[in-house]
């Protein structure tokens, strides 16, 4: 059998961290920014943890298993 290949979007879009965590970026920053409300900006900034539903599909999307 051939090696999987990781979905290259989801590779783009997801990170997964040292414990195992999926993360991603928060929607609305990506454009349109400029009539956005500063606190708004401030609190979409950073990472978030990808919802526990969304997990099973990231993981396998990316060729992750539980244990690595």
């Amino acid at each position: 059998m051939p090696k999987m290949k990781s979905h290259s979007g989801a590779k783009k879009r997801f990170k997964v961290t040292g414990s195992g965590k999926i993360m991603r970026r928060q929607a609305n920053l990506g454009h349109l920014n400029e009539h956005k409300s500063s606190t708004r900006l401030r609190r979409l900034k950073g990472n978030v943890e990808v919802a526990p539903a969304d997990v099973k599909q990231a993981r396998k999307l990316l060729g992750k298993h539980k244990g690595r």
